[in-house]
């Protein structure tokens, strides 16, 4: 799951800090999502989810597509 989201960041060229906005929580703690260090809230997995048009079940590798 967190290669995922590293991935589809660098895939729309964005930093951290960028999503870290759209999530309203500090750069810090959107690296720590994405390193695994702690758990994504459901909030945050669903504005995720939307802003990359994709399901949360693939965000959380439970679908491929």
């Amino acid at each position: 799951m967190y290669k995922r989201l590293r991935d589809m960041r660098e895939d729309k060229d964005l930093k951290q800090r960028e999503l870290a906005e759209i999530l309203n929580v500090s750069q810090t703690t959107y690296s720590r999502y994405e390193s695994g260090e702690l758990d994504i809230p459901s909030a945050a997995l669903i504005k995720l989810a939307d802003f990359y048009n994709v399901s949360v079940d693939y965000i959380l590798g439970r679908v491929d597509e």
